[in-house]
């Protein structure tokens, strides 16, 4: 009976990936950047180094909270790097790590989607409410 190495585990194992099933680990990476937080502060981020002050006033809506979560979670999945600078008060600094760099042109692109076309995908609510189909 043939051994199969660590590494050789791993691919068979990156192969056998599939995000349709809930259960599987890229399908609840999949959740997490699909989050509307993520996207704003990945596309925030994508200019440099930005204070929690600043991602906080950047993006509308956000609650302290959440922007908290947000980061914390970035930053446990790798995608993003908090530095804390001691000074009074303190300043942290967050700032996208190279995998959270090739992230940034996908959710951008959807940012930009959602920009570009929202006029459009109104008029079809619109439309659609409009209709018997929506009673």
């Amino acid at each position: 009976m043939a051994t199969t190495t660590a590494a050789q585990r791993r691919e068979q194992a990156r192969i056998a990936y599939d995000a349709f099933i809930k259960s599987c680990p890229t399908n609840q990476l999949l959740d997490r950047i699909s989050d509307k937080w993520v996207s704003l502060v990945v596309s925030a981020l994508a200019d440099g180094s930005m204070r929690y002050s600043d991602l906080g006033r950047k993006i509308a809506g956000v609650s302290p909270k959440m922007l908290t979560q947000t980061l914390r979670s970035l930053e446990r999945d790798g995608i993003v790097t908090r530095t804390v600078t001691p000074s009074v008060p303190v300043r942290v600094d967050y700032e996208l790590t190279p995998l959270g760099t090739s992230l940034t042109c996908l959710l951008s692109a959807v940012k930009d989607w959602a920009e570009q076309h929202f006029e459009e995908v109104n008029e079809a609510r619109e439309r659609y409410d409009a209709s018997p189909e929506a009673s």
